[in-house]
């Protein structure tokens, strides 16, 4: 079985030439024959990239050549299958959306907590515990005692921020997301709102997982990753889960058993927004796939729906 290495990584870094680096990155994960997503924008680069493990070492190699990537890390999670569809550089305003003018975590930002660390400070009485991920991540796994903001997307977190969240009352607060980048950058935005203290998890839920022992552990379920695994549990092993192909938003048992789930094809939350040029596309797409599978192939296809937004 060939497996692939899954990384994961981000920078906060100016880059003030990101436009002109996009095409060379492109061209070169095609040539070492790695799948997956990679943003850049003038605040970094973020993305999650996998392929054969010699070729995955390879590419941070010649990224730290760059000073500005020098210290650039990842997290390392592996898949039976390919987990994503093809490979895609792309440009952006933001590497990760808040929305908000002048948030810079290369400016200020919170205090970097260790796995080995994170245990007792988010059992600590004063410290309030933010899961700073959107409700179906959370709903799949969390900390214990984490909060859930009831987010659709990291864009709505300042908007919850400002209604629950006080300087002068919350004088300890700790958060954390999937790999550290939204909760790096919700630091600094609290820090600018007026808040002394907050901290965030240094690598993010899946650098805890890979460091701190499951019978020592305070994390509850599985953890949401932007491919097709989906779900990954404690070993940063691949989770049961699966997605809806249409708005790829996890699937629970509730969603399969409602009349309006519709096998490869779309769950309640989006059966009424389906076209029916969609529809039938994603059928199209699933026979194509049984077809494949049938001779032994590994099917491509189509452009996926996109995934739920981070």
């Amino acid at each position: 079985m060939n497996r692939s290495l899954v990384a994961a990584f981000y920078k906060f870094v100016a880059l003030p030439d990101y436009r002109t680096i996009r095409e060379s990155l492109q061209r070169r994960c095609e040539a070492l024959e790695l799948l997956g997503s990679i943003l850049l924008a003038e605040e970094g680069i973020n993305g999650t990239i996998s392929g054969p493990e010699a070729n995955v070492r390879r590419l941070f190699s010649e990224l730290r050549v760059d000073e500005r990537f020098r210290d650039l890390d990842y997290k390392e999670s592996w898949a039976d299958e390919q987990p994503f569809y093809r490979m895609k550089v792309r440009l952006k305003k933001e590497i990760v959306s808040l929305g908000v003018e002048g948030v810079d975590p290369n400016e200020v930002v919170g205090e970097y907590v260790s796995p080995e660390d994170w245990n007792d400070l988010i059992s600590r009485e004063d410290v309030r515990l933010i899961d700073t991920r959107n409700h179906y991540e959370f709903n799949l796994g969390t900390f214990k005692g984490a909060e859930d903001p009831d987010t659709a997307s990291f864009r709505d977190f300042p908007e919850w921020a400002d209604k629950h969240l006080d300087p002068e009352k919350d004088e300890q607060v700790a958060m954390f997301c999937t790999g550290g980048i939204r909760c790096e950058k919700a630091t600094s935005y609290l820090l600018g709102l007026g808040f002394k203290k907050v901290y965030h998890l240094d690598g993010g839920i899946l650098n805890y997982l890979e460091t701190v022992p499951s019978d020592e552990s305070l994390w509850n379920g599985d953890c949401f990753v932007f491919d097709n695994r989906v779900t990954v549990d404690h070993e940063l092993q691949e989770g049961d889960f699966e997605v809806c192909p249409a708005c790829r938003m996890p699937l629970t048992e509730e969603d399969r058993k409602s009349p309006l789930f519709e096998l490869h094809v779309s769950c309640p939350r989006c059966h009424d927004r389906l076209s029916e040029k969609k529809r039938e596309g994603l059928l199209e797409r699933a026979r194509q796939i049984e077809l494949a599978k049938a001779r032994g192939e590994r099917h491509i296809g189509v452009q996926p729906p996109e995934k739920p937004k981070a």
